[in-house]
């Protein structure tokens, strides 16, 4: 293990054990057996400690998420995502609620990467007319919505104790961005021309036609102007 890991390691172990979820660097360079100038040559200060602490834990996270093969179903991909991410907030509570900080001076690497990871789900759930609006409104509001669920079962666990919380706001927020399922309840008028103008403009962004670039861009500009105003 190099000398990085191990401060790394030694950090995030002393956060969990920590009841006020800090550490100082003194003891996380007591618990990796190095010296201060190591510290933060390595990480320039606290603060970048933290923030790569955030990060190598994170990593381990994505790194399903970009292993992982798309299934036939992006819906149940969306689902399933959802999940796994109120799953490492519960294993790794102190990483977690560090993510999320607002002390951090700039966004970890690992949250933007996360968030356009969802973003990739929610375009192929809009190129099977799944989708309701566009996929970066739809990210943004799964992500915070997510966030918000994971957060408050981390940090105030007596209050936030049913365990069907989750996924009752996962459907909620789900129900309100998807488009129902075939044999469900059938869409209104509106909703089907919504849903239309999110599918053909995600369409366009993937594949090639026999369009021009003005004329796809002049396309792509009226399919964004029309699921705006529904």
């Amino acid at each position: 293990m190099d000398t990085r890991t191990r401060i790394l390691e030694a950090a995030e172990e002393l956060l969990d054990a920590s009841p006020d979820r800090d550490v100082s660097t003194r003891a996380v360079c007591a618990a990796a057996g190095v010296g201060a100038p190591v510290l933060y040559r390595l990480f320039g200060d606290k603060n970048g400690l933290l923030s790569a602490v955030v990060d190598y834990g994170f990593d381990r996270y994505l790194a399903t998420k970009r292993e992982a093969r798309p299934s036939a179903d992006p819906v149940q991909d969306l689902r399933d995502g959802w999940d796994t991410h109120v799953g490492f907030a519960r294993a790794h509570p102190s990483v977690y609620r560090m993510m999320y900080s607002p002390s951090f001076e700039a966004v970890p690497d690992a949250a933007k990467e996360a968030l356009l990871l969802l973003r990739q789900v929610l375009e192929r759930c809009a190129e099977a007319g799944r989708l309701r609006v566009d996929p970066e409104s739809a990210a943004q509001i799964i992500m915070s919505a997510n966030v918000g669920v994971a957060l408050s079962i981390v940090t105030q666990p007596e209050t936030y104790a049913d365990p069907e919380l989750s996924t009752q706001v996962r459907d909620a927020v789900h129900s309100r961005l998807l488009t129902p399922e075939s044999g469900t309840a059938a869409p209104s008028a509106d909703t089907s021309l919504l849903t239309a103008s999110v599918q053909l403009a995600a369409l366009l962004r993937t594949r090639r036609t026999s369009l021009t670039d003005a004329e796809t861009a002049l396309l792509l500009q009226w399919l964004d102007a029309l699921a705006a105003g529904n």
